[in-house]
């Protein structure tokens, strides 16, 4: 059972406009989970069977999970597989890896084993075609890892053809400014987990005001541990719907929680409609 602090799950509805998307490709509905963090602590077992549920009432074409599907240990990624099965959608279920996938050297092995056994698809700087040859899927390294190397990957697709990419990090998006990029599906951040209504997320503030915040306090503020550690440059982009140079970002704000917990910033669902 999760001891930590978590506001009921949200679902967030989008449409998002793709240039030059086929008549018969109106309308698909993605359904994007993120930042699981399955491991006893950090994700309610009743909050996972609701975000699956939700995602299979929706019916979607495509289910997309980008990363964080573990903290630490790789080992819970099996009992998390057994859940993740029973995502459905007509088109399958992919996945990318976060940050948390490769703590040790034989995680992102483990992960990406675990996931595949029960049908999900996980892509490692490579692209998939599952809603056909007029819309390329693309699922990136973490941002992080020596392998995020998206140049080969992007640079062998036809300009003509629109794309979704899936980049666990952000971050990443600053990077992607140099290729057309139709939507950028990303987690990563929790939103910042601690939002002040009308101000923004915390992190978001006291990246711009990190000198001003008095040690006593940072037990208390998500993200913070010993010397500010580098979650992202960009908290500007901690969730939601962003324009990057030509390019559109989404981030999903995820279902795991970190200490000390979600305010105002509820874990999240998205049910994406292109158009």
């Amino acid at each position: 059972m999760n001891k930590i602090f978590s506001e009921p799950l949200s679902t967030e509805y989008l449409k998002i406009k793709i240039k030059g998307l086929p008549q018969y490709l109106h309308n698909t509905k993605i359904v994007q989970l993120s930042d699981f963090h399955f491991d006893g602590l950090l994700l309610a077992e009743d909050l996972l069977a609701q975000a699956i549920d939700v995602t299979n009432q929706m019916k979607p074409d495509l289910v997309v999970l980008t990363g964080d599907f573990v903290t630490h240990n790789p080992q819970p990624i099996h009992q998390l597989a057994k859940r993740l099965k029973h995502l459905q959608s007509r088109a399958g279920v992919y996945a990318i890896l976060g940050n948390h996938d490769l703590y040790f050297s034989h995680s992102k092995t483990e992960i990406t084993s675990a996931l595949t056994a029960v049908g999900i698809k996980v892509l490692w700087n490579q692209v998939a075609y599952p809603l056909g040859s007029e819309l390329a899927l693309v699922g990136l390294a973490d941002f992080w890892s020596p392998e995020f190397h998206p140049a080969p990957v992007m640079n062998m697709l036809n300009i003509d053809i629109p794309r979704i990419v899936l980049s666990h990090n952000p971050d990443s998006a600053v990077v992607l400014k140099k290729w057309r990029v139709d939507l950028q599906l990303s987690g990563h951040t929790h939103g910042g987990q601690i939002v002040i209504p009308g101000v923004g997320s915390v992190p978001s503030w006291i990246h711009a005001s990190r000198d001003k915040i008095p040690e006593f306090f940072w037990p208390w503020i998500p993200f913070i541990k010993g010397k500010w550690p580098k979650v992202v440059e960009n908290w500007q982009w901690s969730q939601g719907l962003h324009q990057v140079g030509t390019n559109q970002l989404y981030v999903n704000r995820g279902l795991g929680t970190f200490p000390p917990g979600r305010w105002y910033c509820p874990p999240e669902v998205t049910a994406i409609s292109l158009v």
